[in-house]
């Protein structure tokens, strides 16, 4: 598969469903940069009428999760890939279309690289920034990312 917003979101679509339905949307990627968007609507939202948490997360998570999927590709490997942990901050109340980008492809570069010449599962942290329409930060997202070449 090869990696454009198109490719990934049919992906979404049969694999990760939950993320698809809730609006989560890759809009664009490279080496170093993943953006993913989602926009605030009923199906989505929390009681207070903004975005729910978990559809940030999700949102967040496959601007990171993109940019592993895509260096796992270009290594040529079999790569497990596996959330560890998260941890977020919330600063704003999401409301209209948010984006989260990530910009941490050197990370992700060097970790698939690290394992594919030792062999050892490696684990790196990458940050996703949620942004609302104004530009405004409405969230930061922290995902600790394990990587190892199957066997």
């Amino acid at each position: 598969m090869n990696f454009t917003p198109s490719n990934i979101n049919r992906f979404l679509f049969f694999k990760l469903p939950s993320a698809w339905w809730s609006g989560v949307r890759l809009t664009a990627i490279s080496t170093s940069r993943a953006e993913v968007g989602i926009k605030h609507k009923w199906f989505n939202q929390n009681p207070f009428k903004s975005l729910y948490f978990a559809a940030q997360a999700m949102a967040a998570e496959l601007s990171t999760g993109a940019l592993v999927m895509n260096q796992i590709k270009k290594s040529g490997k079999k790569v497990s890939m596996l959330v560890a942990e998260c941890n977020a901050t919330f600063t704003k109340k999401a409301t209209g279309k948010i984006r989260f980008i990530c910009e941490d492809g050197f990370i992700v570069e060097e970790g698939i690289a690290k394992t594919v010449f030792t062999g050892d599962g490696e684990t790196f942290w990458l940050k996703a920034i949620g942004y609302d329409e104004k530009n405004d930060v409405v969230s930061e997202f922290n995902f600790k990312w394990t990587v190892k070449v199957k066997k």
